[in-house]
């Protein structure tokens, strides 16, 4: 008996499956918040130099604020102060004739900087003094937090396949709601750096973990659909996160309120079932037997589990474990390995890269700050609609295909549309949007069939890995346009084209069972492709039809 077979007599997709879902979305629904976060904590209000101490000696006068900003700061090509300079000493003249000002000898702020607090009341920038030659670092507090999201894809993977799912999400909690709850009160720069680094750790292993563990607990028939709705959390959550934001613009409070859905996520861990396929993988038949009673009963199913006895399960997976333990070394030991390693980290990359090169560019378009960042969460709802159907009807492979080249096509038009065009530039960025989106919900469930039960959470640790890289780089990328003002969205859209294209040699498993060991991927796919499993009264298994 097969694990799908199996699992189709106790429910591959009713009661249990919902509650499961119900129960790992509380933990989700942190995940974007604090993945988009630095669209608003490391936001940089309009700012200029600080004068007031030159108010202070009396050198002003009665002047207005207006007036002492004419003579104390130089004034842009759009006439708003200059952000990072000042005049070495008061220019009174311009207060008659403000059109010499191109000429006169200027400095780098020597008091700190005076900031708009109409927006935001505290930000990184406006907190650490992140503007001007040190905006890099504000850019680098994305950048440092999805390296830990990085580093925590690889230990995660390793660790969940190594001691189980359910153990590990516990351990991915308590990293997170620590270190989040920390970096909310970091009194430097550093400190809060270094806090969101193992914050970033912590919530990567949330969000992979409850993925498979998702995926692993539906079946054949249902697996596209449980990864669509399971993925459904994250753009109601883009959504909710530009009216938080909104409510709350301190960005200590604002960390300290995306991060509490972890608490109540810790207190309702404990109904959450371990993975019965890793359990049964690993020989633990007894804990596997437990589990699988609880979702034949829960599903009203418990009949059909009557004649299988804990030791019968022993023959459903056909595991060459033994006390083997499996590593990311087994990703590469083999050619068939090495192949679908390469390939599943092209296609990661693609998609982490130009997802956030995308999610992070929220003020490039002439709208509201959170106006935009609403927006690009509602079009991704249409874009999990529009995943599910093609999933379902053109397959993995080719869902995957035409969603990256299709972002990048939009990437690639936005480049051509001049920036006085805002609207039409905008509808293009949203649609472009909405096919990351897809892309990225199509890459999570792909990532999830395509790697053996021995190796799944490896395997999509070290693609969750490769695609952090690319979330790492994208902050840094946009800087980009201070050499040509186009030139990060060009890399975006060649990346998004290039790695679609790749991942044409990717197989496909669209209504094929998962595969178990690194053996089922070597030797030639013949796997059962199942579309219905129709049960026959009297017999232990279910049979296939096709």
């Amino acid at each position: 008996m097969k694990f799908e077979n199996l699992l189709a007599e106790v429910g591959g997709f009713g009661k249990y499956q919902f509650c499961l879902m119900a129960l790992l979305v509380i933990p989700r629904v942190t995940l974007p918040c604090h993945f988009l976060l630095n669209n608003f904590i490391a936001a940089i209000p309009s700012h200029h130099c600080d004068i007031s101490s030159l108010s202070a000696d009396g050198i002003f006068g009665n002047l207005t604020q207006e007036e002492r900003l004419t003579v104390g700061v130089p004034a842009q090509e759009d006439g708003t102060p200059a952000s990072c300079h000042m005049f070495s000493h008061p220019q009174f003249q311009l207060l008659i004739n403000s059109s010499s000002s191109s000429d006169l000898p200027v400095v780098e702020c020597q008091n700190g900087w005076r900031f708009d607090n109409s927006t935001f009341k505290s930000t990184l920038a406006t907190e650490f003094d992140l503007v001007c030659d040190r905006r890099g670092l504000n850019k680098a507090t994305a950048t440092i937090f999805f390296a830990g999201v990085m580093i925590g894809a690889a230990i995660f993977g390793w660790l969940t396949d190594r001691f189980g799912r359910k153990r590990m999400l516990m351990l991915a909690y308590l990293i997170s709601i620590t270190f989040g709850v920390a970096s909310a009160f970091a009194q430097s720069f550093i400190v809060f750096a270094i806090m969101r680094f193992f914050t970033g750790m912590g919530l990567t292993g949330i969000s992979i973990i409850s993925i498979v563990l998702c995926i692993e607990w539906a079946d054949i028939a249902h697996r596209t659909i449980a990864g669509v709705m399971i993925s459904l959390d994250w753009s109601l959550s883009c959504m909710i996160l530009s009216g938080v934001a909104y409510l709350v613009n301190d960005w200590r409070a604002l960390i300290l309120t995306v991060t509490a859905p972890i608490a109540l996520a810790m207190i309702t861990w404990r109904w959450l079932p371990e993975s019965a396929r890793w359990l049964i993988a690993n020989g633990k038949l007894e804990e596997a037997h437990f589990y699988l009673s609880k979702c034949a009963s829960v599903n009203n199913r418990q009949h059909n589990l009557r004649d299988i006895k804990p030791e019968t399960l022993a023959n459903v997976i056909i595991a060459d474990r033994g006390d083997r333990t499996y590593s990311y070394l087994d990703l590469v030991r083999s050619s068939k390995m090495r192949k679908l390693a390469m390939l599943t980290g092209i296609t990661w990359f693609g998609v982490a890269f130009t997802y956030y090169g995308i999610s992070f560019n929220i003020s490039g378009f002439g709208l509201n700050l959170y106006l935009t960042q609403f927006i690009y969460g509602a079009i991704e709802l249409p874009s999990k609609l529009v995943a599910y159907v093609c999933l379902d009807k053109l397959g993995r492979r080719y869902s995957q295909v035409g969603t990256m080249i299709t972002t990048g096509v939009c990437i690639g038009i936005t480049v051509l549309i001049p920036r006085v065009l805002w609207v039409p530039r905008t509808v293009i960025a949203v649609l472009g949007k909405g096919f990351s989106e897809a892309s990225f919900t199509c890459v999570f469930l792909y990532t999830t069939e395509l790697y053996p039960t021995v190796l799944r959470q490896n395997g999509l640790g070290y693609s969750s890995f490769i695609g952090r890289v690319g979330v790492s780089l994208a902050p840094l990328v946009s800087l980009l346009d201070e050499v040509w003002l186009p030139l990060p969205q060009v890399l975006f859209c060649s990346v998004a084209i290039v790695a679609g294209l790749l991942a044409l040699l990717l197989p496909e498993t669209h209504n094929v069972r998962l595969p178990e060991t690194i053996e089922d991927i070597e030797k030639t796919r013949k796997r059962s492709v199942c579309s219905q499993l129709e049960y026959q009264p009297g017999l232990e298994t279910f049979k296939e039809t096709k």
